[in-house]
């Protein structure tokens, strides 16, 4: 699992409008039960609390007490009415943050300062974790100034290079959350390297495998087009140029990557030359789980926080957590 890049601090403090908006909407939303994971480090128990205090979530701690307790009287962080749940270490952690979500007492996982391996393996856990029918993934929500639409990326931090099954279960994930979010039904580019499909690149047909599948009801509720090269996905003079018409072409509201080394250095290079900010979510289990970065700044975590528990309300609109 790809480590997480880090939303940019010049842009961020400048606040955008997509990420108010979704912070905005949580607020305005029952604040779900949140077992955070481990969160024994200063960034991770802050970030956790201010969502707390924010009204996004209800924080339920689950770690060794004592060291908490510790990280907030040295960080000067109030836990005043915050629940601990006392562990011995972080893989016990992990595993009693997810039965708090199993027993039906949290809608919403996110992870402290432990590994993300550590939380995951939890997770996927087959007899003891979230699975569902579905292939895990992440999404990356990114906020990018030179866009119209806030910019969905997926999958660049869990799936290392997945086959068509999991890219259509990728794609369904994703499509769920945009619509969860309110924000409609997503228009979805299939990248490649060409808009062309070729035996020489296999992802282009893949792309098209994806594309058909929508075409006959397999992927449902989104509009898809591929494969599309970057360019004449999001820029409408590129795709005029190439002569793609589509209604995905030049406006796409998903980038749907060939694999993760593509995505994690498409969302960094967004973020580092771009001054993109990110948040995340990762998707496909019962609940949405909340992998931060300890290198993020705040506002892109509690957008994070609130891109989790909008959609955490929708699926418990859509169907209890059990």
């Amino acid at each position: 699992m790809a480590g997480h890049p880090a939303g940019n601090t010049q842009s961020s403090s400048q606040g955008g409008a997509h990420y108010e908006a979704l912070i905005a909407k949580a607020k305005s939303l029952k604040a779900q039960v949140c077992a955070v994971a481990h969160p024994c480090d200063e960034v991770s128990l802050s970030g956790a609390l201010e969502a707390g205090r924010l009204g996004l979530m209800q924080p339920l701690l689950v770690g060794p007490e004592a060291r908490i307790r510790s990280v907030a009287e040295q960080a000067g962080l109030d836990l005043n009415g915050v629940e601990i749940i006392d562990t011995p270490h972080s893989h016990a952690s992990a595993e009693v943050a997810v039965q708090q979500v199993r027993c039906g007492r949290a809608a919403l996982l996110m992870k402290g300062s432990l590994h993300t391996d550590e939380l995951m393996s939890a997770v996927v856990a087959r007899e003891t974790g979230l699975r569902t029918g579905r292939r895990i993934s992440h999404v990356f929500v990114m906020e990018v100034p030179s866009y119209t639409y806030p910019l969905f990326i997926t999958d660049a931090a869990i799936n290392i290079n997945p086959d068509l099954e999991a890219k259509a279960d990728i794609v369904r994930n994703v499509i769920d959350l945009h619509i969860g979010l309110g924000l409609g039904e997503p228009r979805v580019a299939i990248l490649s390297a060409v808009e062309q499909v070729t035996p020489q690149i296999p992802n282009t047909i893949v792309a098209a495998a994806l594309c058909k599948m929508a075409d006959r009801g397999q992927i449902a509720g989104g509009v898809l087009d591929g494969p599309l090269a970057l360019d004449n996905a999001i820029d409408m003079d590129a795709a005029r140029i190439k002569g793609i018409k589509s209604p995905v072409a030049g406006r796409a509201q998903v980038l749907v990557v060939p694999d993760l080394e593509a995505g994690n250095m498409l969302a960094k290079n967004l973020i580092f030359l771009s001054g993109a900010s990110s948040a995340g979510v990762v998707v496909g289990a019962r609940v949405p789980i909340i992998l931060t970065s300890r290198a993020e700044h705040m506002r892109a975590r509690l957008a994070s926080c609130a891109v989790s528990a909008i959609y955490a309300n929708y699926l418990l609109r859509q169907r209890p957590v059990v």
